[in-house]
């Protein structure tokens, strides 16, 4: 990574004063339901990074009131670039961010970068009988239409989005980048080995979606693949390949997104019953709706359950609750912009 690990304490918002400097640096808006990932990605970054204190405040009426700090409105385009990390996870904070990515390119903002953590109408994807919408287009279709700024058109950067085709829905007036954040899991993995030394790891994805996307991360591992029939309401998971695997191994159940939770638990059941040693779950976007997290709070059935803070208010919820573990993509997102920062000081 180019930006070494600062002091976890709270960050102090200062604004460089030297031109020199902000061109060597990323202007950073963030809105307030990822905050804690804003000031962790200021850590990592230290001086090539600032961030703007935008307050997200509402009228009487409950519409966005908004703001931009007068004094980062007026050095925007004397950054190298600008970037904004938006949290698409609850719909009704979505608009107030669409008019944050519509201004920012009229008042001059340069290399205008939209983090997406998660897309979160991703699952929607697609329309499979007269007069359903598929929101995924709805949303890309919202993002597609920011102003196209000084530097170019805006980059929507978005973590393992859930299917790879929903890039395409986006127009040209935007670019997209497709990043992941499954690497997180390797960095949980290693921790393991001081814990548990003689203890051999099985990575184990709970559907083929799952290895298709994400066994390229794995191969060193041996790797489950499992299956999941509908049996009327019910879902049982069996096993396509790797069974043999499963006895006296800390298997890694690892999927890119978790809703409800079921399929997860129903696929520890089945690796308890053929003997594994220990079970753990990775997954990124942990959405776990309407208290689906409590299924797993004091299971004694999970080791580990890694979850990311792309969906903010899953990680607080489960803070501090075992066997949940957050991992934050405020690393991958200060190395993605860092990069993009360092090839272009080294090109000059």
């Amino acid at each position: 990574m180019l930006f070494p690990r600062r002091s976890s304490q709270r960050p102090c918002m200062q604004h460089s004063d030297s031109m020199a400097v902000r061109r060597q640096q990323w202007l950073i808006f963030y809105h307030a339901s990822v905050e804690d990932i804003a000031f962790q990605l200021l850590k990592l970054m230290g001086a090539h990074a600032e961030l703007s204190d935008l307050q997200w405040k509402r009228f009487s009426d409950g519409f966005p009131d908004l703001q931009i700090n007068r004094q980062d409105a007026h050095r925007l385009e004397q950054f190298y670039g600008t970037c904004v990390i938006a949290g698409f996870h609850d719909p009704e904070i979505i608009f107030e961010q669409l008019c944050l990515l519509h201004e920012l390119p009229r008042i001059r903002a340069k290399n205008l970068h939209v983090i997406v953590p998660w897309f979160s109408t991703g699952t929607k994807e697609r329309v499979e009988k007269l007069g359903q919408i598929a929101t995924a287009k709805s949303l890309a279709d919202m993002l597609s239409s920011c102003p196209v700024g000084l530097g170019g058109p805006a980059t929507m950067v978005m973590y393992d989005i859930h299917w790879l085709q929903e890039q395409f829905y986006f127009t040209d007036q935007v670019l997209t980048e497709l990043l992941t954040a499954v690497p997180l899991c390797l960095t949980a993995l290693a921790s393991l080995e001081s814990d548990f030394p003689d203890e051999k790891t099985a990575i184990v994805f709970p559907d083929e979606g799952a290895h298709k996307k994400m066994r390229s991360t794995f191969t060193d591992f041996d790797q489950i693949i499992c299956d999941k029939v509908r049996d009327g309401d019910k879902r049982i998971v069996t096993f396509c390949t790797g069974k043999e695997f499963v006895e006296g191994r800390h298997c890694i159940i690892v999927d890119d997104m978790v809703m409800s939770g079921g399929l997860m638990l129903e696929c520890a059941q089945q690796l308890h019953k053929l003997g594994a040693a220990r079970i753990s779950c990775f997954t990124v976007h942990a959405v776990l709706p309407k208290q689906a997290h409590k299924k797993f709070v004091g299971n004694s059935l999970i080791h580990k359950f890694w979850i990311t803070d792309t969906v903010p208010t899953t990680a607080a919820l489960v803070k501090n609750q075992a066997p949940f573990e957050i991992l934050s993509i405020a690393p991958l997102i200060a190395n993605y912009l860092g990069t993009i920062l360092e090839d272009d000081i080294s090109v000059d």
